[in-house]
């Protein structure tokens, strides 16, 4: 047996080992790049169905509005949705839906005024009616002043707004001589009617009482003391009811209230009457 049998086997130093293959590690990236891919596609073909779907009901309102109204085809009118419309439509409920135009005809009036109408829970499918609707009309000076001139005895070409009032001007005839009086009316609604309640007088330049004006004028004075009550039911679907006359700076708003039912009875959709 030859020495170097018998020798021992020395390790090899620390930095000549091979060092053992480190476990494959896993490629987790590609797998979250892949699902954050697929996220941002299912959001993007969310809101891409979000956005149809909400193009594609305004313009179903659009057209029947239009047609309900008899305005030409590229008459501007606004529609909002409330909320994610989706969900909604696959619920068989809009919640809320906001229909506004200005410069639409009121009736056979003559009148055009700025409409804003508010429904609440309408059924996308069936025949059920609204939950209910409230709709706002505004008028200005001019459209007032049209309005008024079918009032008996008005002196509708006077009309101004200055906020709360609307005004007038009118004359009295006293042995002959002609005097201007000034009248500020306040706007109510009493009945479904729009009634104007004089809240001041001017005689000339100066403030005057109604009692004080009747004990110069005598009977005279009641054509500018007097309330002047002005039915519009008869111009507006029977389904519609005002409810509030105010002037807001320089336009006349009136505020209905509207029967939810008016979409699915015919007599609600007639024209209303005047006592």
């Amino acid at each position: 047996m030859s020495s170097a049998d018998t020798q021992p086997t020395l390790p090899l130093p620390n930095d000549m080992v091979p060092a053992a293959p480190e476990p494959p590690r896993r490629r987790v990236w590609p797998w979250i790049v892949g699902f954050a891919i697929v996220a941002v596609l299912a959001v993007g073909a969310w809101f891409a169905a979000e956005a149809i779907a909400r193009q594609v009901i305004s313009g179903v309102v659009q057209d029947e509005v239009r047609t309900q109204l008899s305005l030409p085809a590229d008459h501007p009118i606004d529609v909002e949705v409330a909320g994610s419309v989706l969900p909604q439509l696959i619920g068989g409920t809009i919640g809320q839906l906001t229909v506004a135009s200005d410069d639409v005809p009121l009736g056979d009036t003559g009148v055009s005024g700025d409409v804003t109408v508010v429904a609440t829970d309408i059924p996308v499918r069936g025949d059920a009616g609204l939950g209910g609707a409230t709709a706002t009309v505004s008028l200005d000076e001019a459209e007032l002043r049209t309005l008024l001139s079918s009032v008996d005895g008005f002196p509708a070409d006077t009309v101004s707004l200055a906020a709360p009032d609307v005004t007038m001007s009118t004359e009295l005839s006293f042995f002959g001589a002609k005097v201007s009086i000034g009248v500020a009316l306040t706007p109510s609604a009493s009945n479904g009617d729009i009634v104007l309640t004089p809240a001041s007088l001017t005689l000339g330049s100066t403030v005057i009482t109604a009692d004080a004006l009747q004990e110069q004028f005598g009977g005279l004075a009641d054509a500018v003391t007097r309330d002047w009550d002005i039915c519009i039911a008869d111009q507006l679907p029977a389904g519609a009811t005002l409810t509030g006359v105010e002037v807001d700076g320089s336009r006349l708003v009136a505020d209905f209230d509207v029967d939810g039912a008016i979409v699915t009875d015919p007599a609600l959709q007639q024209n209303g009457t005047c006592a």
